[in-house]
C-alpha cells in the first residue's frame, strides 16, 4: 500500500453497508485508493467478492489468516494508509471501540492504528439514543474520532428517527477533507480559534400549541459547524428546533425563540467568527396565550399583534471589544437575489453575507445549494454543491482571512 491517499474501510453489519460499493465507486473515481475489511456481519450484507471487484483490492477478514499474519497484516492494515473509516458503525463495533475490545480483525485493527478515524453510525433509533451508545461516542469523541451523522429519516426496521446512516455524498466531503488534512499541512488550520454558528428556524410561540416558523431545516448551519470543528475550532453551535443529530465535537446549544437565540450567542462571546446560518423570525405574537385560542366560526379568536424579532447579525456586528473579528450573515431571497443580499450586507454592518435563492422552495431541506458570498470587496458564486462541500469552502475562506489579521 503505498498510494498517496489511502482509506481503510471497515465494513460492519447493517443493512446501510449496501451503500459502501456507491461510496467506493466514487473514492475511486477521485483517485483515492481502498483496502477493505469485512465484519463477519458485515458480509450477511454485502459480500467480499462485491467489495474486492469494485475496490480493485483484496478484502479482509479473518485475523487469524496465516499468509496476511506472517506479515503482521492487521499491524500494516492499520499503518499504512490515511485515514480508516468504519462505514457503517454498528453499536457493538463502536463499543468495541471506546472501551479497547479486539475480539476480531476490525477492532483490532482499529485498537493498532495510529491514523485519524472516522466513523459513520448506523442502528435503531432507539439503539443510537440509549444512554450506553451515547457514552461510547462521547468517549470517542474524546479521543479525537471524527463523527458524521447519523441524520434523522425513516430506517429500514420502520421506524423513524436518528439513526440513519450518513448520505454517500455527505461521506465523500468528509472524507476528501480528513485526507487533505492527513496528507499535507493544511494552512487553513483553525486550531485555537473560537466559532458561533447558529442554525435551524426558530419557534415564536402564539399560545401552548401554536407557533410561528419558517422551512429551515438547518442542514447548512450545522454542516459549518462541523467543518469549523474538523479545521481545529472551539466551536459553539446554537440551534432552533431542527431533525438533526448534533455535529460531532461541537457544543450545542438548543433554543427555540430569536430572543433565547440571541442570548445563546451574547453568552457564547467572544469569539474569532460568528456565522448566523439560522433563519431567524422577523416577527414574534406581542402577547402569547397561556392557554389554546378557540377558533370561533370565521373569525380569529383575537387579533395577532407582532412585534420585531431583534436583529442578531446587526446586534453582533456593532463595534466593540466583544465584536467578531468575522460576522457572516445569511440572506435567504425570492427575487433581486445579489441587489438585496448586499443591501442587506450593508445595512447590517456584517462583513460578509451568504446569499442563496429559496423561489419555489428548492433549497429548505434539500442536500445541494448554490450560494454567492458577498464581502465588501466582491461577490462569488459557489456553485451547486452539497451543503458539507460549501460549509468545507466557507470554512477555509474564514481560515484564510482569520490567518491574515493574525499576520
Amino acid at each position: 500500500m503505498h498510494d498517496s491517499r489511502c482509506v481503510l474501510l471497515i465494513v460492519s453489519g447493517g443493512i446501510a453497508a449496501y451503500k459502501t460499493l456507491d461510496l467506493i465507486r466514487r473514492l475511486r473515481e477521485q483517485g483515492i485508493a481502498i483496502h477493505c475489511i469485512v465484519t463477519e456481519a458485515g458480509a450477511r450484507f454485502v459480500s467480499p467478492l462485491s467489495l474486492a471487484a469494485i475496490s480493485g483490492a483484496p478484502v479482509y477478514q479473518d485475523l487469524f489468516s496465516l499468509q496476511e499474519e506472517t506479515e503482521m497484516g492487521h499491524i500494516r492494515l492499520a499503518r499504512a494508509v490515511n485515514l480508516v473509516a468504519v462505514v457503517p458503525a454498528t453499536a457493538d463495533l463502536l463499543a468495541k471501540m471506546a472501551h479497547g475490545l479486539a475480539d476480531d480483525l476490525a477492532s483490532t485493527t482499529l485498537l493498532a492504528t495510529n491514523r485519524p478515524v472516522l466513523v459513520a453510525p448506523a442502528m435503531n433509533v432507539h439503539m443510537w439514543s440509549h444512554p450506553a451508545t451515547q457514552a461510547n461516542i462521547a468517549v470517542l469523541e474524546r479521543r479525537g474520532v471524527h463523527r458524521v451523522g447519523p441524520t434523522c429519516g425513516a430506517l429500514a426496521c420502520g421506524e423513524e428517527g436518528d439513526g440513519r446512516m450518513a448520505e454517500v455524498s455527505e461521506l465523500l466531503a468528509v472524507i476528501d477533507t480528513l485526507l487533505s488534512t492527513s496528507t499535507e499541512k493544511k494552512e487553513s488550520s483553525l486550531i485555537g480559534r473560537r466559532a458561533l454558528v447558529t442554525s435551524g428556524p426558530t419557534y415564536e410561540a402564539i399560545d401552548p400549541v401554536r407557533y410561528i416558523s419558517n422551512r429551515s431545516s438547518g442542514r447548512q448551519g450545522h454542516a459549518i459547524a462541523a467543518a469549523l470543528a474538523r479545521h481545529g475550532a472551539g466551536v459553539t453551535l446554537i440551534s432552533g428546533p431542527t431533525a438533526l443529530s448534533d455535529p460531532g465535537r461541537v457544543r450545542t446549544i438548543h433554543v427555540e425563540s430569536a430572543c433565547e437565540m440571541l442570548a445563546a450567542c451574547q453568552d457564547v462571546l467572544p469569539v474569532d467568527v460568528a456565522v448566523c446560518a439560522a433563519a431567524v423570525g422577523d416577527w414574534r405574537p406581542v402577547r402569547v396565550s397561556q392557554k389554546k385560542l378557540k377558533k370561533r366560526a370565521g373569525t380569529l379568536p383575537q387579533p395577532i399583534l407582532l412585534a420585531n424579532n431583534p436583529d442578531i447579525v446587526a446586534i453582533l456586528s456593532q463595534p466593540g471589544s466583544r465584536r467578531p473579528a468575522l460576522v457572516i450573515g445569511f440572506a435567504a431571497e425570492t427575487e433581486s437575489l445579489l441587489d438585496n443580499a448586499c443591501r442587506k450586507r450593508t445595512a447590517k454592518g456584517c462583513d460578509w453575507i451568504v446569499a442563496n435563492d429559496v423561489a419555489n422552495n428548492q433549497v429548505f431541506g434539500s442536500e445541494r445549494n448554490t450560494v454567492h458570498l458577498i464581502t465588501e470587496d466582491s461577490v462569488t458564486c459557489l456553485r451547486s454543491m452539497t451543503k458539507v462541500e460549501i460549509a468545507e469552502s466557507l470554512t477555509e475562506r474564514i481560515a484564510a482571512v482569520l490567518r491574515k489579521k493574525r499576520d
